[in-house]
């Protein structure tokens, strides 16, 4: 069996900007800064997106922790009302659906996801696309840990205790759109498919070594065969 792991955002699909509209929005009302504009979310999950733009506004670690369950609520009520004030700017990214029935139905593979969102904010984003979160069987949320790289280990674990599977890491295949979707697998041995539907380009990505890169998901067949490859 083998586990694979999407990312969300840019990979699955696009909002527009509403996650970080959200979130700035959530920081200003928080700790009264709403970060740095030029700062890059992509790659990062959710609390470190918090802790790095409040530490480089100057707010100290303890007031970050102090505040950050209020973060996230007020970041989750944003959300809502971003993603209802803009239903289309939701977008589902071309060939997703196809891939995602095409790895459900092999018998032979699990699918998750592998994401910096809050679990509860992953929820509502893919919901805004019409996709299901309960179709991901096996999930590590921005909400388990503050950084990436600690994400594929603890999927892999809950594989292990939810399912009884022992996977081992060159059997968990992580798709994603950025260098650290690439990169937060190699402690445990996984692969990365990389896609070129957010940021960064084709090139980009395959400077970084990926298992394969994609420029979007639209060809099944090919993206199925680096997955079982």
């Amino acid at each position: 069996m083998k586990l694979v792991l999407f990312d969300i955002d840019g990979t699955i699909l696009w909002t527009d900007g509403a996650g970080r509209r959200a979130m700035e929005a959530a920081l200003l009302t928080t700790y009264g800064v709403s970060g740095d504009p030029t700062y890059r979310y992509d790659g990062k999950t959710d609390r470190q997106i918090a802790r790095e733009q409040m530490r480089s506004a100057g707010v100290a670690d303890d007031a970050i922790d102090a505040g950050i369950e209020q973060l996230f609520t007020t970041y989750l009520a944003n959300l809502e009302r971003e993603l209802v004030a803009s239903p289309d700017a939701a977008q589902l990214l071309d060939g997703v659906e196809a891939l995602l029935d095409a790895v459900e139905a092999e018998s032979r593979l699990v699918m998750g996801l592998l994401t910096g969102n809050v679990a509860q904010g992953a929820a509502r984003k893919l919901g805004a696309v019409g996709v299901d979160v309960g179709r991901f069987v096996v999930n590590a949320f921005g909400s388990d840990h503050e950084e990436r790289p600690a994400l594929p280990r603890i999927a892999q674990t809950r594989a292990r205790d939810a399912l009884g599977l022992h996977v081992p890491g060159e059997d968990v295949i992580i798709i994603g759109d950025t260098p650290a979707d690439i990169a937060c697998g190699r402690p445990i041995g996984a692969r990365a498919i990389a896609v070129a539907t957010g940021r960064y380009s084709v090139s980009d990505l395959a400077a970084h070594a990926p298992h394969a890169v994609f420029p979007d998901l639209r060809d099944t067949s090919r993206v199925l065969e680096a997955i079982l490859g």
